[in-house]
């Protein structure tokens, strides 16, 4: 089975204004679509992650063409949700990432992230399904191969590679606020929760951190 990592650029004249105000605003370093629901034909609902200030975004993206509505959760860290109500099929983007979301042989895998005027995804299928896809791509825009590979297994997971305590920890740091800007939480009360020394915690944060770093940057393509 393959996984093809892909960029799309997007011509200037068939860009649509919505892609433009995630994909290219300077108020927004990075937006990632990471979930949707595609079963209605005419409406999609679409769940982003935004990474810089969303106002302006909200405010034009309400207005376009094809955007019925658009939601915007508290921000925290610099970081907000945003919900938004799309009529795909109305701008040959949005239908051509319709079609290939619903084609039978063929998942789009969340996130789709927009980043530097460009948007990049990883679609896994059927060769045949995935050249159709590629056949379908709209005018103006260029999908550009950046990486074919085998889809790994579950085993390759680097959650599932992680000990029981290694997870428990990670969960434990996680809720004191270990990995918030200030750190929230210190070694001392992570193994405070978890019943075990200091070094302990330390050790088991260490390798469940070492794991999945090691394998964001293989998903990357750079070898750790």
């Amino acid at each position: 089975m393959k996984q093809l990592q892909v960029t799309v650029h997007v011509d200037d004249n068939h860009a649509p204004e919505f892609f433009e105000l995630l994909a290219d605003s300077p108020a927004i370093a990075e937006a990632r679509l990471v979930d949707w629901s595609m079963a209605a034909s005419e409406q999609s609902t679409l769940l982003y992650t935004v990474d810089g200030d969303p106002t302006t975004f909200a405010e034009r993206a309400a207005n376009t063409a094809g955007i019925d509505s658009v939601e915007l959760s508290d921000t925290t860290q610099g970081k907000t949700y945003v919900l938004v109500v799309i009529r795909p099929l109305e701008t040959p983007l949005f239908a051509a990432i319709h079609r290939a979301s619903t084609q039978a042989g063929l998942i789009v895998r969340k996130p789709i992230v927009y980043r530097d005027g460009t948007m990049s995804a990883r679609v896994v299928g059927d060769a045949g399904a995935l050249q159709r896809a590629l056949d379908a791509a709209p005018d103006g825009l260029e999908v550009q191969i950046d990486e074919i590979s085998q889809l790994k297994s579950y085993a390759d997971d680097p959650v599932v590679s992680l000990s029981d305590r290694q997870r428990e920890a990670v969960a434990v740091a996680f809720e004191l606020g270990y990995y918030n800007q200030p750190r929230g939480a210190t070694h001392e009360d992570i193994a405070a929760k978890l019943d075990c020394a200091p070094p302990t915690a330390s050790d088991h944060l260490q390798k469940a951190e070492a794991n999945i770093v090691c394998a964001v940057m293989d998903e990357f393509g750079v070898d750790p």
